[in-house]
């Protein structure tokens, strides 16, 4: 059991803390938003901040799936279960021969981010969300699809990992992102597991805090260059800035010398990362900051921008200056850019696919952006727990979102799943990671299932 060593003064704001646990339970009976307030969309109208002595906190205790239970569709589309007992799967990747990369990753070790009374019930929620599990370190490969829809094949394809995430190939390279570096692995089209260790490409942000622990990686059009996500080191730099080098931004790696420089900033926790396919244009998903109250601060969506600036810590959605950050810097919110898409408050929008040309899915959804919706752990009522569709046109969000997959959640408000990754199959289909029900399901439409 872990001793607490705590002064009197923490002692009593424990006892504080505990005696207000009923008031941050899960509230079946709290409001939505209000009509003057939107949290979707390229123009969001943003409430005041609310912050509180106490921050909400109503997190959805996972559960997993019970036999034949299974997350929501709307018509005209069909959900099936692709793979069952893997372990915490994050991240997605599909490989060109139609393979498919399946990251089974939690939180490195941090002892620093362990640190302090608020760090403790952070941890203590956030295993009852499902996120205390230890980290597999290991990439899975799944392969072929049986007529029911399920996995066909599965392979133990790399181990030995530090909280991998992204993965992205190139040629005969295979680069995976651990939480503190980039490797670089050799991979032949078919093969079911390497075996041969990794060569550092570049160092990442890591450290004793490591406090969004994530990288992901995609790469450029010619193959010379990584992008890799790197999320902040606290909510809104209240470590101070020192420790907030090369995070809260997206970085760019030089594949042949491991240079790397920073691409874009003020990105609190950027994680999802696709080129729209009409604009070819870079775009991400960014989990923003909290203790703003239920409403505040969207995560988004957003093209991004070499050089470009998007506010974190000091505003937050354009010029909207957060308070809290001293000293301020009016300069750099001046030259903030306003993220193109609001996706909600307390999301936790991680990942972003782009529709497949050749979708199987309805002509609804053949332009426009896939967002899974990890869930929130700290508004009432929860937001996310779902995926979403953010409709384009010429390259550009178009439309309301739409949701794809929904009841993550059961009646009590307990957590059957939570989505992670999406990534669009050679078939047109989408498939999602599930890392509180251990599970990748599969969406295609009625038609093309009826077919197989």
């Amino acid at each position: 059991m872990t001793k607490l060593f705590m002064s009197g003064a923490s002692i009593a704001s424990l006892a504080v803390i505990m005696s207000l646990l009923p008031i941050v339970s899960v509230s079946a009976t709290a409001a939505d938003p209000p009509a003057t307030v939107r949290t979707y969309g390229p123009d969001p109208i943003l409430p005041a901040p609310d912050q509180s002595l106490i921050p909400t906190v109503n997190v959805a205790p996972a559960v997993g799936w019970k036999d034949g239970e299974g997350p929501r569709v709307p018509a005209g589309l069909v959900i099936s279960e692709y793979a069952a007992k893997l372990d915490h799967p994050r991240w997605l990747y599909m490989l060109p021969n139609g393979d498919v990369l399946v990251v089974e990753s939690n939180a490195p070790e941090r002892p620093a981010e362990n640190a302090g009374i608020k760090n403790w019930f952070m941890k203590f929620f956030m295993n009852r969300a499902g996120a205390g599990v230890p980290s597999a370190n290991r990439i899975t490969l799944l392969r072929g699809m049986t007529p029911e829809g399920k996995s066909l094949d599965r392979f133990t394809f790399l181990e030995g990992l530090n909280s991998p995430f992204g993965v992205t190939l190139i040629g005969e390279a295979l680069y995976v992102a651990n939480t503190d570096a980039i490797l670089k692995f050799d991979y032949k089209t078919g093969d079911t597991r390497i075996s041969t260790p990794g060569r550092k490409v570049a160092d990442l942000p890591g450290g004793p805090r490591n406090h969004h622990w994530t990288k992901n990686i995609i790469a450029s059009a010619d193959g010379t260059k990584l992008y890799a996500t790197s999320g902040s080191n606290s909510n809104v730099a209240e470590n101070g800035m020192e420790e907030e080098v090369n995070r809260a931004a997206i970085l760019e790696v030089d594949i042949a010398t491991g240079a790397t420089r920073v691409f874009a900033s003020g990105l609190r926790n950027p994680n999802g990362m696709a080129f729209e396919p009409k604009a070819q244009q870079l775009w991400t998903v960014v989990n923003e900051r909290d203790e703003l109250g239920n409403d505040l601060v969207p995560d988004y969506m957003t093209s991004v921008k070499d050089g470009g600036f998007y506010g974190w810590p000091y505003s937050y959605f354009g010029q909207n200056v957060d308070e809290r950050v001293k000293p301020p810097r009016p300069d750099l919110v001046q030259s903030a850019i306003k993220p193109d898409y609001a996706l909600g408050a307390h999301t936790a929008s991680l990942g972003l696919a782009f529709a497949n040309a050749s979708s199987a899915l309805t002509p609804d959804y053949s332009e426009g952006a896939f967002v899974a919706q990890h869930g929130s752990w700290n508004r009432k009522p929860p937001s996310g727990y779902k995926v979403i569709f953010v409709p384009f046109a010429d390259g550009r969000p178009s439309g309301d979102p739409v949701d794809v997959m929904t009841g993550f959640l059961n009646k009590k408000g307990e957590a059957m799943g939570r989505p992670v990754g999406v990534v669009t199959a050679p078939d047109g289909g989408l498939l999602v990671s599930d890392d509180v029900g251990n599970k990748i399901w599969r969406v295609t439409s009625g038609k093309q299932t009826a077919e197989q």
